[in-house]
């Protein structure tokens, strides 16, 4: 997007799970948004699956020209809770943030995430969750961001089992 004399990104704080309220409603005054979101994994109830989420949660970035546009509404629009503000004028986002943020983005439109293994093979960690809480444990496998292989001691011997990585800790 040309950068116009006027034109900046703001910050904009909104009020718990309204961002998307928020948007709609400062998008229907006039403002420019952009409201990076990711997409998570989620478990619940045995079953797995992977949703929206903000990247930046409680916070959009609006796109506002301080010459032709009334800042000030967005104060009071439904879903926010305020502008971020720097003594009583908005916090301007420092240029080629949003365009690295935008760089990232896969062809939906989400932010991709660059995920590393947080444990390598030979690791001891702890299970936080599931049927082996606070088991000790040591790293097989960690090659799947989802999931880890791992050997837990039980009944005498070595069992592989494969977690979920969000359910281990370094021990």
């Amino acid at each position: 997007m040309a950068m116009e004399p006027g034109f900046h990104w703001y910050v904009v704080q909104t009020q718990v799970n309204a961002e998307v309220k928020a948007a709609a409603n400062l998008e229907r005054q006039g403002f420019s948004i952009y409201f990076p979101r990711y997409m998570k994994r989620r478990s619940h109830a045995r079953k797995v699956e992977t949703v929206p989420r903000p990247l930046f949660p409680r916070y959009l970035f609006v796109g506002i020209d301080v010459e032709s546009q009334r800042w000030r509404a967005v104060q009071s629009t439904l879903g926010v809770s305020h502008l971020v503000c720097v003594g009583d004028r908005p916090a301007v986002v420092e240029h080629g943030v949003i365009d690295a943020l935008k760089s990232r983005e896969d062809e939906a439109g989400f932010i991709t995430l660059v995920r590393r293994a947080a444990f390598s093979p030979g690791d001891t960690v702890r299970i936080v969750d599931g049927a082996f809480v606070d088991s000790l444990a040591l790293v097989e496998n960690a090659s799947d961001h989802h999931r880890v292989a791992v050997l837990l001691n039980l009944l005498g011997r070595k069992v592989r089992v494969l977690v979920g990585a969000d359910l281990i800790a370094a021990a």
